[in-house]
């Protein structure tokens, strides 16, 4: 496993810490959580964002042979 350290404010690790102590979890755990969904939603809305872009533009990419 590999590790990435941020930066953060003291009020965000502060918010982390109690969000953490609330839930039973470690901030390790949250901050994990949280960027699994940012990249969830963020796969998500290029995967749409590319569909869009490939229907809009399916005729020059028949042409095209894409």
């Amino acid at each position: 496993m590999q590790q990435l350290i941020i930066p953060l404010s003291g009020a965000e690790r502060a918010e982390l810490d109690d969000l953490a102590d609330a839930t039973g979890t470690t901030p390790e755990e949250q901050a994990v959580a949280a960027l699994r969904e940012h990249l969830r939603r963020q796969r998500a809305r290029v995967g749409d964002e590319a569909a869009r872009l490939a229907q809009r533009h399916a005729e020059l990419l028949k042409r095209l042979g894409a």
